[in-house]
């Protein structure tokens, strides 16, 4: 298994943002974590709110904690709320199990990290988190939707 580099994580965090500004939405926040769930790279646009550094660390933390994209957590926590209330007591708060959580891959399928993005709607973050993965050459895993 490799590890997840900083050139890569900030390759991860400046392509996002550049997505973001290509796609005009509102100001994000990137949080690019390693597979032990340790801040690599933090980005924030100017103009972007004060909690989205946590609610982007929150996305990819859970994903992390989880092996889950956010994606999936979204669909699971609806439909187990006991469940998630439950994952947000034992982890602090510090799960956002909503869309914009993406785990990295990398040659070998191993996870070596996520990206949280906030600042747009959910679906929006996690366009951008695909493509800052894609830039930096690994594999994104944002969950498939739990049915």
């Amino acid at each position: 298994m490799s590890a997840l580099t900083l050139a890569q994580a900030e390759t991860i965090a400046s392509a996002a943002l550049a997505k973001g500004r290509e796609l005009g939405f509102a100001p994000l926040t990137v949080a690019v974590l390693d597979a032990g769930g340790h801040i690599v790279v933090v980005k924030r646009e100017d103009g972007s709110g004060i909690v989205r550094v946590e609610i982007a660390r929150g996305k990819a933390w859970g994903a992390l904690g989880m092996g889950l994209g956010s994606r999936n957590l979204a669909g699971r926590a609806a439909k187990m709320p006991a469940f998630f209330a439950a994952l947000s007591t034992v982890s602090d708060g510090r799960m956002v199990p909503v869309p914009g959580g993406v785990l990295i891959r990398d040659a070998g399928a191993a996870v070596i990290g996520a990206v949280g993005i906030s600042g747009d709607t959910s679906d929006n973050d996690e366009v951008c988190c695909l493509a800052g993965i894609e830039a930096a050459g690994l594999t994104a895993d944002p969950g498939a939707p739990f049915a």
